[in-house]
């Protein structure tokens, strides 16, 4: 996890500028690089560096003896940048992963340079020599990018929006801060002034294609015959996947919801770093009201896995202090991603106040990918819920891939998100529609058959009910998000809510909670409401509320080996 900013034909002087940059110090805490370009006296780099691999030379911009002419800023993990190397016989300068984009830009150009990387990853690309520019960002976005672009070509990138908003230019036209697409790449001319025109803009990868890199992975491609087959080729992918990621130089953790998603991340976490003799016992953290049913179940994981735990105690006070603050780091009012994000700041506090764990795993996008959320349940044909699967894993950047991110960034951690491999989401959505589907009243049938048998995760949990992590912290009784509602019932009047879509026009708000996140998201960023271009909710149902409690087909947990006794 690091910050990266740039500009390229700035109007303003750079010192003044920079001071931009410093707003996103928080995702690199360990050092800061601000640095001029030579011979485009108004293009520069920012650097905010978390040092995960390579803490010698992985200081950036990263430039190399044999490119001198390639300037290159990114964050991110390239799990395959060794395979790589080796494949392509590659003369590498550092260890540091990143130097593989530099080869692979000079021998392949940039499209195949991006198709051929396996990992997380958003990168500034400047190659003095051609006079180009270049951006990308990973299939899912898991790492975040965002830019402006005046009418005159000027060029502003950073990691987090909040690094862009102040910046000063020298055209009076606003320049809309938008969000580069993930899975894409944007090419830009530059020219001898230092600004830039967008030539550019494409695909590099989809979810539902093999990736380029396949190839030259060590799990071969795999038949989707066969059902038994099917379920040894996702453990084995999945399994694939968090062992790739072990990738650090950091202490590892992982965050224990006590869900099936987290339970298997860190169950296969704690096998994997005991095969490759990690020299220290996997940390794994909860957080949750004493009688909350993610706690229990957490608890009961942890203690079959063997990990070393942490529990958080969460009361509703503590979240509700805390809410302007994550709405802030997030950069969305979004109703569910800000209900779920609390929980996960304050884990994400503790971590980095109490453990050594840097590097942390997380269970996202498995109910995207598996079709986990329990409106999936209703969806009126197999077609129809494989369709909204893909749609899902599309937005992720706006939703829990977001709040993945701006939440452990904003403690300096950096998260992996083993359900996000390429292989393993590729795989699992080549497979028939009709596998996919929810089965006997359960979700995720499929990735829970997959499991079974194996004493992995206790058998209650890997059965358990999906319980969103925003519901889950609190008792059955009463839910965190109920908690919240109360609270802010006092903070928006009724005369603001009769006006709420005069007040915003852009995704006014129904709620008087919705109302709140609006009016804090406003004050930090105004008129910046349509980088949320809808608000999640179920579909197929007539649900008015993002939380899966409020569905008709929700049942709380009863399984009493799971209560507190």
């Amino acid at each position: 996890m690091c910050g990266i900013w740039a500009l390229f034909g700035s109007d303003e002087c750079l010192s003044v500028q920079c001071t931009s940059a410093m707003r996103i110090a928080h995702r690199g805490p360990d050092a800061f690089r601000f640095e001029n370009v030579n011979g485009f006296t108004n293009c520069c780099f920012g650097f905010h560096r978390l040092a995960i691999v390579d803490q010698l030379y992985g200081m950036q911009p990263l430039r190399i003896k044999k490119f001198p002419f390639l300037w290159l800023c990114y964050n991110g993990e390239i799990y395959n940048h060794r395979t790589l190397s080796k494949e392509f016989d590659f003369d590498h300068q550092t260890k540091v992963d990143g130097e593989i984009l530099l080869h692979l830009y000079d021998r392949f150009g940039i499209q195949k340079m991006a198709s051929l990387l396996d990992g997380v990853f958003a990168f500034i690309l400047l190659d003095t020599a051609n006079r180009k520019v270049f951006l990308g960002r990973d299939t899912y976005g898991v790492r975040p990018l965002f830019k402006f672009l005046t009418d005159d070509g000027f060029l502003a990138v950073c990691s987090e929006a909040k690094g862009l908003t102040d910046i000063t230019r020298a055209t009076a036209s606003p320049a809309n801060i938008v969000a580069l697409l993930p899975g894409h790449f944007e090419a830009f001319d530059l020219k001898q002034s230092g600004k830039v025109q967008s030539v550019q803009m494409e695909p590099f990868h989809c979810c539902t294609k093999e990736p380029a890199h396949a190839v030259y992975d060590t799990v071969e491609r795999l038949p989707t015959s066969m059902k038994e087959t099917v379920k040894g080729n996702i453990r084995a992918l999945f399994e694939n996947s968090v062992r790739k990621r072990l990738m650090a130089q950091r202490r590892i953790g992982c965050l224990l919801s006590g869900g099936l998603d987290s339970s298997l991340v860190a169950a296969t976490l704690v096998k994997l770093a005991k095969e490759e003799k990690l020299q220290y016992p996997i940390q794994t953290f909860s957080i949750g009201s004493e009688d909350s049913p993610d706690v229990l179940a957490a608890r009961k994981v942890a203690a079959h896995i063997g990990s070393e735990h942490h529990e958080v105690n969460f009361t509703a006070e503590e979240g509700i202090q805390v809410v302007e603050e994550v709405i802030y780091h997030l950069e969305t009012y979004d109703i569910t991603t800000v209900r779920a994000s609390v929980g996960m700041y304050l884990i994400s506090k503790y971590i980095k106040e109490k453990s050594e764990s840097v590097v942390i795993f997380s269970g996202e996008g498995s109910d995207e990918l598996t079709q986990g959320y329990l409106y999936f349940h209703k969806a009126p044909t197999p077609k129809a819920a494989a369709e909204d699967s893909v749609r899902l894993l599309k937005e992720l950047y706006l939703f829990d891939v977001l709040r993945a991110d701006r939440t452990t960034a904003a403690h300096g951690l950096e998260l992996r998100v083993p359900f996000l491999d390429h292989r393993l989401t590729a795989y699992y959505l080549s497979l028939p529609e009709e596998m996919r589907t929810p089965k006997h009243g359960v979700e995720k049938h499929l990735l829970r058959d997959s499991f079974k048998d194996l004493n992995l995760i206790p058998d209650e949990i890997l059965w358990r009910r999906k319980e969103a992590f925003s519901d889950g912290m609190m008792s059955v009784k009463k839910s965190w998000y109920v908690c919240l509602q109360e609270h802010l019932e006092s903070m928006v009047n009724d005369d603001q809510m009769e006006k709420a879509s005069k007040t915003f026009p852009h995704n006014p708000p129904a709620t008087k909670e919705a109302y709140y996140f609006r009016q804090v998201f406003e004050k930090h960023y105004p008129g910046q409401a349509e980088w949320l271009s809808h608000y999640w909710m179920p579909r197929w149902t007539n649900a008015s509320d993002p939380s899966a409690r409020t569905l008709a087909i929700y049942e709380p947990d009863k399984d009493s080996t799971l209560q507190a006794s």
